[in-house]
């Protein structure tokens, strides 16, 4: 369907695994879409947090359609879940079709099938975008899953959906790499859109020493608690510090499946005195906390999927200029470099010696926070990305 040239060219953002706007990569490529002047309509999920709840909603002038869907468990809920995904997301689509012409769909991963929702609109001669944020087979490994018929069925329907796209935004080189290695795509196709922090809005505030709950030292964790994500490594490795010293407090911000079992876990590690479960916090409360933080976590393990993803969370502490421990993973050491002390393999008494090394040492926070504040600045900010973001749209529909 051509598309006249005094038309505003629209774009639906499809997103099944967090509702918008709570979501913070996906909003932001929203926002970044209607600062280029197109139309921007998004489908998500409905989900926990204050304000998501309803099945509409607008916000920032994006029109927000959104959908119950149960979270599930094990491989028969996960399989509900997406498959009702991707067929609530055709319904709305369906409809929104009838009403208005849509231009470009826009679905991030997972499930990687969620773009297969888009088909008809795509023989109508709606371009296709697949937003690629995980590795679905890797992250079918990490979770206990082997190299079988399901592994080869996630990897088929991987390359089902580079197939249809008519590009694929990557959120990292090696995420690039592989659509063009195991995907097949042409480089032409592939276009790096990082995840980084907004500067204009993602800055320090006051710190709060009340979080510190009397201790010196206050260590921060941000992010999702899924089985991925290495929580069970940073509260064993949280049990070798407390042998080595007792001056620190540590405060876990975040929700996740696992969010109940590492409750369990941090009583049985003898760790409730030493650690607060924070829960999801909106962005000042986790600026506040990051700005109070005298060390931060990126406790994920080396598994495969995790070597190549590019991980919020280490984004955000560089931004608000804080020290990070890490694993040392491929894509961590490229973002974080010299901000960061990295720890061996996934060996938790490592973990817990690169803490307690920078606990000492505060001429070497201060350093590395520096460092991690400038890398932001000079290339990692959601600025940089943004304008990577809109070149993109640009070449796949010019105006």
């Amino acid at each position: 369907m051509p598309l006249a040239k005094d038309a505003t060219p629209t774009v639906v953002f499809l997103i099944s695994n967090q509702a918008l706007p709570r979501d913070v990569r996906v909003w932001a490529e929203c926002c970044a879409v209607k600062r280029l002047g197109w139309r921007v309509i998004a489908i998500s999920r409905m989900g926990s947090a204050a304000g998501v709840q309803r099945s509409f909603d607008e916000v920032d002038g994006i029109p927000i359609h959104r959908y119950p869907l149960a979270e599930g468990r094990g491989i028969a809920g996960y399989g509900r879940e997406y498959g009702c995904a991707v067929w609530r997301s055709a319904r709305i689509l369906r409809r929104l079709a009838r009403q208005t012409r849509i231009d470009v769909v826009h679905a991030g991963n997972p499930p990687d099938f969620l773009l297969l929702s888009a088909l008809p609109l795509k023989r109508r001669g709606t371009r296709l975008i697949f937003d690629h944020h995980d590795l679905s087979p890797e992250l079918y490994l990490s979770r206990g899953g082997r190299r079988d018929v399901l592994y080869r069925a996630l990897q088929a329907l991987e390359r089902l959906t580079f197939h249809v796209a008519d590009l694929v935004i990557a959120t990292n080189e090696s995420f690039r790499r592989l659509a063009i290695e195991r995907g097949g795509k042409d480089p032409d196709d592939v276009v790096v859109v990082r995840n980084g922090p907004d500067l204009a809005s993602f800055q320090p505030v006051d710190p709060d020493p009340r979080l510190k709950r009397g201790k010196r030292f206050l260590v921060a964790y941000v992010g999702v608690m899924g089985r991925q994500d290495g929580i069970e490594h940073a509260l064993r490795a949280f049990a070798a510090l407390q042998r080595r010293r007792s001056d620190w407090h540590a405060v876990l911000a975040g929700d996740g499946e696992v969010l109940p079992q590492m409750r369990r876990l941090a009583g049985c590690l003898g760790l409730d005195d030493v650690i607060t479960f924070a829960g999801w916090l909106p962005s000042e409360g986790v600026r506040r906390l990051l700005s109070t933080a005298d060390v931060c976590l990126a406790p994920d393990p080396p598994t495969a999927g995790n070597q190549a993803s590019t991980l919020v969370k280490i984004m955000e502490y560089m931004a608000i200029g804080r020290p990070i421990v890490s694993f040392d993973l491929t894509e961590s050491r490229v973002s974080a470099g010299p901000a960061a002390s990295y720890a061996l393999g996934d060996d938790v008494e490592s973990f817990a010696a690169r803490i307690d090394e920078l606990l000492d040492d505060p001429a070497a926070r201060a350093r590395m926070g520096e460092a991690g504040r400038r890398r932001v600045a000079d290339g990692l900010s959601w600025q940089h990305s943004e304008h990577a973001l809109q070149r993109a749209y640009q070449r796949l529909l010019p105006l």
